[in-house]
């Protein structure tokens, strides 16, 4: 079958490409705003790209359109598919009946940290030996890709909690039907669906109404939103992460190290450790939880975490240039942006960070989480925040910071002040959900002249 994709470049659609390529699918697609790590992954999986979205892409003739949820109506090659009746689905559909059915499924869901944690727990099965598939919203720098399809009965999912599609307003995860399922943490995010969070917890009760009583929930005993979520019914075991009465995460040592307990019994310990910050060995005992459901024992999965190298897109180091060190990640909630700085902060010491910002996601460029910014980047010893294009004053938002923070409507010029502030043992922190102008690159320029 001859399947193409639409707005194949989210990393979503990326793995769904991918899947669909090796379940023997002849795969196309197309995106309009192309970038890495995903448009490269899929030129290297042989994917046939096409720019924007022109109704003309239906001479192409293929078996069925895949549709990600970031088209809408009036999208040109939509409104030709509609218009000429022809077969097209979500992509979260299409996953769950032609790939998922008849798998373990173990699903990761939250508002933060479901990258990580997916990949994480790949990754433990990996190391014991089970050989899962997997779709996450990265490419894990152990695999190298962001999907894979193996023939074990065990699927890996990062569970977003986003809509499914335009002609699908359920949130994707409802599509999974989880038998392990994690439930990370909930805050509000997506401005853009969601008009606040009781809206979203709501997606995540119809999420716990649908997972088997032979099933497992994994929770954060942290976050209160998910105890109002469990408390509107549930049908399935439940076990606490972050709390006295179920996993926990003893302080780490040099080495990133820490010890693991369970109702207070100790479990073992995790070696080392390469992710800094609380919030990543919270991850880590998710994964673990999950892991041990699906049957890995506890003492494999520690000794996988030790093992465990991230991903592409979290605190990665893209370059070091005269000293200065230039990191990429993902970051766009003002949450994520208060942990990520947190836990580079444990790693650097007390070396400069400079944070530069790019409020990218629908929520940011609402200002829905503007108050919430200068907070996030107190252990930023300078900000600079790419402001272009955004519906409030960032200037105005960032004014609590004082001098600390600078806003710029135009690239290359904070490129400039960047590269003009920083100096030998700097960490420069690039954060966005997006390509970024390829900041990354042209900071690194600039630095080696």
């Amino acid at each position: 079958m001859h399947i193409h994709i639409l707005g194949i470049c989210g990393t979503f659609m990326g793995g769904i490409a991918l899947l669909a390529r090796a379940a023997g699918h002849r795969v196309t697609g197309c995106d309009m705003n192309v970038y890495p790590p995903m448009s490269t992954q899929l030129g290297e999986q042989g994917v046939d790209l096409v720019a924007g979205y022109d109704a003309g892409q239906l001479t192409l003739t293929p078996d069925l359109f895949v549709v990600g949820n970031a088209i809408s109506r009036g999208n040109p090659l939509l409104e030709a598919i509609l218009e000429q009746n022809l077969p097209y689905v979500s992509g979260p559909q299409w996953l769950a009946e032609n790939i998922l059915q008849g798998r373990w499924v173990l699903g990761v869901a939250g508002t933060h940290g479901k990258t990580t944690t997916t990949s994480m727990l790949a990754w433990i099965l990996e190391e014991a030996g089970l050989n899962p598939s997997f779709l996450v919203g990265g490419v894990p720098q152990g695999f190298g890709v962001s999907a894979r399809l193996t023939d074990s009965p065990f699927f890996v999912i990062e569970a977003d909690e986003y809509d499914t599609a335009f002609c699908d307003k359920r949130s994707k995860f409802v599509h999974y039907r989880p038998r392990t399922t994690i439930l990370n943490n909930l805050e509000f995010d997506h401005a853009d669906i969601f008009s606040d969070l009781a809206a979203i917890e709501t997606q995540f009760h119809h999420l716990v109404r649908i997972l088997p009583g032979n099933g497992l929930i994994i929770a954060n005993a942290g976050e209160a939103s998910l105890e109002r979520v469990l408390s509107r019914g549930c049908w399935t075991p439940v076990e606490w992460f972050n709390g006295v009465g179920g996993w926990q995460a003893r302080e780490p040592d040099a080495s990133g190290g820490f010890e693991v307990t369970l109702v207070g019994n100790v479990q073992g310990r995790v070696e080392r450790f390469e992710l800094p910050g609380a919030h990543n060995r919270a991850n880590a005992l998710a994964a673990l939880a999950a892991a041990r459901h699906a049957g890995v024992p506890v003492a494999v999965a520690l000794k996988a975490l030790a093992s465990f190298s991230g991903i592409r897109r979290r605190l990665e180091v893209r370059g070091i240039v005269r000293g200065v060190t230039v990191i990429d990640d993902f970051a766009h909630h003002p949450t994520a942006i208060r942990v990520t700085l947190e836990g580079l902060r444990q790693r650097v010491g007390r070396a400069r960070i400079l944070a530069v910002l790019e409020p990218r996601s629908n929520t940011m460029k609402l200002g829905a989480m503007k108050a919430q910014l200068p907070e996030s980047l107190a252990d930023a010893d300078a900000a600079y925040c790419y402001a272009s294009n955004l519906g409030w004053d960032a200037g105005a938002a960032l004014a609590p910071l004082g001098d600390k923070a600078r806003t710029f409507d135009d690239l290359e010029r904070m490129v400039i002040a960047v590269v003009a502030d920083a100096r030998e043992g700097d960490h420069v922190l690039i954060m966005s959900n997006g390509g970024f102008g390829g900041v990354h690159d042209k900071l690194l320029a600039a630095l080696a002249l």
